[in-house]
């Protein structure tokens, strides 16, 4: 696991820590609608709020990384099929969570705030599905966004060797070079002495 890696898996943990929770506090909600009606509506509301604000913070750490990688290595990743399909996660993944806190306020909207059990087993069935589904979606754009990390760092770590191997033949060819010229400033040097010798005799 690499270090660029470690900060991304800690941040979909907490992701999904947060949805678990989430899904805990609503189920909870549900229970206690009766005595919490505008609480729970409330609650939902600001949960949407903070778990998007969430999605999209890991969305702008991850193209960061990206770019920080892309711009290290001089490889172009705002082009890459990587970088769209990593958005393409996105999109899905913020898509499938405006679905679920879509389906909670409908249900409550449509139903109001009910005590009876089937309208709460009804809503948190939907809540579960809804919350599966999500993260489903969540653990397939970690898995691409480490694969996408790790692939850039993989290439950076090539193209590193690649400039090192660049520096180390032309560190040689210079060598040769001075042999060379020496070897000529000593030939030369020869030829003047020699030259010298014959006009002195």
């Amino acid at each position: 696991m690499s270090v660029y890696t470690n900060p991304i898996k800690t941040t979909f943990e907490l992701q999904r820590q947060s949805l678990k929770q989430g899904q805990a506090l609503l189920t909870q909600g549900v229970d206690v609608q009766q005595q919490v009606g505008k609480s729970v509506i409330a609650g939902i509301e600001s949960q949407e709020q903070f778990q998007r604000r969430f999605v999209e913070f890991n969305q702008d750490a991850v193209t960061d990384t990206l770019e920080i990688l892309g711009e290290t290595s001089g490889l172009d990743s705002e082009d890459s099929e990587l970088r769209a399909n990593l958005d393409d996660g996105y999109d899905e993944l913020l898509s499938r969570h405006a679905e679920l806190f879509d389906t909670i306020t409908k249900e409550l909207g449509e139903h109001g705030i009910d005590p009876s059990e089937e309208l709460s087993a009804d809503l948190l069935e939907t809540i579960d599905e809804q919350l599966d589904l999500l993260l489903e979606t969540h653990e397939e754009l970690e898995a691409q966004s480490v694969e996408a990390v790790d692939d850039l760092e993989s290439q950076l770590t090539e193209l590193r060797e690649q400039v090192g191997d660049v520096n180390k033949e032309l560190a040689d060819e210079v060598e040769e070079l001075r042999e060379q010229a020496s070897e000529v400033q000593d030939q030369i040097r020869q030829v003047s002495e020699d030259a010298a010798d014959a006009v002195e005799n």
